[in-house]
């Protein structure tokens, strides 16, 4: 089958791409609104692009009524991110915190979303996520005709819970990935986790 993408629709597309380019890693990106506020939400398009400086990426549309997603807008008060990686365990909560809610509302209150301290960061982070990325926007970039808004958020530190984390042979932190069990992204609310690790031969 070859598919000429001119002839879809960007909702096509959408759908297609996301079918295809699987599994993506699921950012969930905590950030404070201007009324102290923490709104929540998961990102599917998202990835890591830089190790100098240590940058991660997220992209988003807008919501239905045009305004901007909360986790972009609140930059505007708030330079500071948290981006999680869940477990698998919490893809129920991750993905009601899909919701389109009042940028007034916050997903932690209304899915009951425990939060803790992220020691020596201004925000907290979700206490059950084994994985957060405290960070601070870098840039961000508009493209597309909708447009599509590209964040790019620089780390600033890194909590790993200690039971999926550990030392190599070279005595280098090395996750165990199968503790972690990350939530996969596949297409629509289709989602997978990690059953096995494969080596690849040198």
């Amino acid at each position: 089958m070859l598919i000429d993408l001119a002839k879809l629709s960007p909702t096509e597309i959408y759908f297609l791409m996301t079918q295809t380019v699987v599994p993506r890693p699921v950012a969930w990106v905590l950030t404070q609104h201007k009324s102290k506020h923490f709104n929540l939400a998961p990102y599917s398009y998202f990835t890591a692009v830089s190790s100098e400086p240590p940058l991660l990426m997220y992209s988003g549309g807008k919501k239905p009524t045009g305004e901007l997603k909360d986790s972009i807008a609140n930059f505007e008060y708030n330079k500071h991110c948290v981006v999680h990686i869940a477990s698998a365990s919490q893809v129920q909560q991750m993905q009601d915190s899909a919701n389109t809610l009042a940028a007034e509302e916050s997903e932690i209150d209304a899915y009951n979303i425990e939060t803790t301290e992220f020691d020596g960061f201004p925000l907290p982070r979700v206490k059950d996520c084994p994985i957060a990325f405290g960070c601070e926007l870098h840039q961000t970039i508009e493209m597309g005709d909708k447009p599509q808004t590209l964040v790019f958020v620089e780390i600033k530190q890194i909590y790993i819970a200690d039971d999926v984390v550990g030392l190599d042979a070279k005595q280098r932190l090395k996750t165990d990935v199968l503790r972690i069990d990350p939530i996969a992204r596949l297409g629509g609310r289709e989602y997978a986790n990690l059953k096995e690790i494969v080596l690849a031969k040198i």
